[in-house]
């Protein structure tokens, strides 16, 4: 998505025109407790504040002097080193536990990040990166680190408003390699950014004002306005940006010569502004600012008549001068239990949303010979092996949903029977899988019409009582119909009408338990109901879990399959779309809830993690040696890292059991 002018002026347009900005000569002064010595280099842009875990006022401060490198600094402002290790114009710093915190900084003459390892007193020690490729000549960089998955990213910003992500992990040289994850833009100069590790990150927009965005790669990029220059509380130009340890946000008015403070709890509401001063020397069109635990540092390029500086505060002082009370610092937010695909799937070939629903289908002569099945709701069906490469496409019209059942008898020999409901002939499409060559062969007598205007979701059950095997379709309105698949003497097959079992609202995913005989089906604003799937006879329908008195479930809920397992029990499994999340009930008894997950990136192997997934489908037969218990397929709504069209991500059932403790 990007952000054009013409959206901004719109924003701008609307926001309330009595939040005029405060006059200069109103705002509170806060006391630096020291300013640093003059930079070595040409400037004074971007500190980090380095924490000594054992005494906290023996904390460093290490700051970019632009020609002159990194410079580093204690609390008082004095200078205890110099490290000439580039042209460094931003700064940032997270702890990752492995040998000393890791820095970044942009090294402007170069165009690109550099990364440190923080060594004793403060030494930046260089830490090879590669894989990033910027497309753009970048203004300012920041850390995050995602809440969901521990994964660290990048964000780079660009003077023409260009904003990317990329993802970081070790590699095996001893470095860290990048890759990107997304890529958007505001329309002019972003240059600060800042990261709160709970979701959001924030950007300043110089000449528009600052924005906040979603961290997580896998969530929509859908820009909030914090505040507006001129039409708000920033007078000219909006800069430095940074997050306090109780979430609020300190912003740098640059023009106005003053720091802006912001409440996130509080809908980004301004509480109000102070500005910094060492004496009578006072932080003048400041840029960068940094907030580490109880300190604050920004930058004072226009430091007069010395040479550039950074000032260095309290927050509880800046807080003080506001009039506004401390809070206590803000939680880590809640996490869900996290697996990680292994194999991705070949992306569909069309953009937008596309790829919808798979089916499992286990080889048992050789399980690792097994397919993924999966619809490409603009277009027609694939068939991918379990590497993700394509096998097959049959390019027969909009399929939205698929489902399989072996031991179907036709022409004499028992074969696996694909359905999948097809949105262009308003049909049910029937195929034959060949083992031997793992495609699909069209099986269907004929046009096999739903009597639906748009047929939606869809899936089968052979019952154990009969041995016949039928069909579920449903369309958006609600309405749902039951099928016998027949075959005729000419080895074809067709659907007989059996029943309607409407809801009154949309409805999609569904599943059906073959030993037990129920049918699960997914309302998608409301839960997930139980009935019966025998045509005649069997439970009346009931609610199982809803979303407004579950809270792992948020609306729409989408896909659902069964871990079936031979004695009678297993899980079943459901896409929990509101939170890219999937929720899991026991098979047996009364379907308790057991707990949720999500499946998060593994930058390493190069997947991303899974986000607005439609269709999933599981199985508990063993898929082959990288599957020994089975696995779960799901369809990956924006396949962001790199960004590609959709696609399907494989899990190993091991990985999904491990996180939540299942047995």
């Amino acid at each position: 998505m990007k952000t054009s002018l013409f959206a901004v002026a719109a924003v701008l347009a609307a926001f309330p025109t009595a939040m005029a900005a405060q006059p200069p000569g109103a705002t509170p002064a806060a006391a630096a407790l020291a300013e640093t010595q003059p930079t070595l280099g040409s400037g004074a842009d971007g500190a980090v504040v380095v924490a000594d875990p054992a005494d906290a006022s023996r904390s460093l401060i290490l700051a970019g002097a632009e020609s002159g490198g990194i410079d580093v600094f204690d609390l008082s402002g004095k200078r205890i080193a110099s490290h000439k290790v580039g042209d460094i114009r931003a700064l940032d710093v997270r702890g990752d536990g492995a040998g000393g915190p890791l820095l970044v900084g942009l090294d402007g003459k170069q165009n690109a990040p550099r990364l440190f390892r923080i060594r004793g007193n403060g030494v930046p020690e260089p830490l090879a990166l590669t894989g990033i490729e910027p497309q753009m000549t970048i203004a300012g960089l920041c850390f995050a680190r995602s809440h969901r998955d521990g994964t660290l990213y990048l964000f780079l910003t660009g003077d023409t408003g260009a904003i990317e992500q990329w993802g970081l992990f070790a590699n095996d040289a001893g470095g860290m390699t990048g890759r990107i994850a997304r890529r958007w833009s505001l329309g002019s100069e972003a240059g600060y950014c800042a990261a709160d590790d709970r979701g959001s990150i924030y950007v300043s927009q110089e000449a528009v004002g600052v924005w906040r965005f979603a961290a997580e790669p896998e969530a929509e990029i859908k820009p909030e306005i914090v505040d507006i220059v001129r039409l708000g509380h920033i007078a000219d130009e909006a800069k430095g940006v940074a997050v306090a340890p109780d979430g609020r946000l300190l912003v740098s008015d640059a023009s106005a010569n003053r720091l802006n403070i912001y409440d996130p709890a509080e809908d980004y509401a301004y509480r109000g502004s102070v500005t910094l001063a060492a004496g009578d020397d006072r932080v003048e069109d400041g840029g960068s600012v940094t907030i580490a635990g109880p300190t604050v540092v920004v930058a004072d390029d226009d430091n007069s008549p010395d040479l550039p500086n950074f000032k260095i505060a309290t927050w509880s002082s800046v807080f003080a001068a506001a009039g506004l009370s401390e809070r206590s610092p803000v939680p880590a937010p809640e996490t869900m239990p996290l697996a990680r695909p292994s194999v991705e799937t070949a992306p569909v070939e069309t953009g937008g949303d596309a790829a919808d629903d798979p089916a499992i289908w286990i080889d048992p002569a050789d399980p690792a010979r097994s397919v993924v099945i999966g619809t490409q709701k603009k277009s027609g069906l694939y068939v991918y092996d379990l590497d993700g490469k394509v096998i097959q496409f049959l390019p027969d019209g909009r399929m939205n949903n698929v489902d399989l059942r072996s031991g179907f008898r036709l022409g004499g020999r028992d074969v696996t029977l694909v359905t999948a409901s097809n949105r262009t002939t308003k049909g049910i499409s029937i195929y034959a899988l060949d083992s031997a060559t793992r495609k699909l062969t069209d099986v269907a007598d004929g046009l096999q019409d739903t009597g639906f205007d748009d047929p939606y979701g869809l899936c089968m059950y052979r019952s154990t009582r009969s041995g016949k095997t039928f069909v579920f379709v449903n369309q958006s309105d609600g309405k749902m119909r039951q099928w016998e698949l027949v075959a005729s003497p000419a080895g074809k097959v067709r659907a007989k009408l059996m029943r309607d079992l409407p809801f009154a609202t949309q409805v999609e995913g569904c599943v059906a338990d073959d030993a037990t005989g129920i049918l699960y089906v997914g309302e998608e604003d409301v839960g997930i109901w139980r009935e019966g799937a025998e045509p005649r006879g069997g439970p009346p329908r009931t609610v199982l879990a809803t979303v407004a008195d579950n809270p792992a479930l948020e609306d729409d809920v989408e896909g659902m399959s069964l871990y079936a397992k031979p004695d009678g029990t297993g899980y079943l499994v459901v896409s929990s779309q509101g939170n890219d999340s999937y929720a899991i009930f026991r098979r047996e008894g009364d379907n308790a809830y057991v707990g949720s997950f999500r499946i998060g990136a593994d930058m390493a192997a190069g997947i991303d993690g899974v986000s607005e997934t439609d269709g999933l489908d599981v199985t508990s037969m063993a898929a082959g040696p990288a599957f020994p218990e089975g696995l779960m397929v799901a369809q990956d709504g924006r396949n962001v890292s790199p960004p590609e069209n959709q696609n399907f991500k494989l899990v190993s059932w091991t990985r999904i059991a491990e996180a939540l403790g299942l047995e």
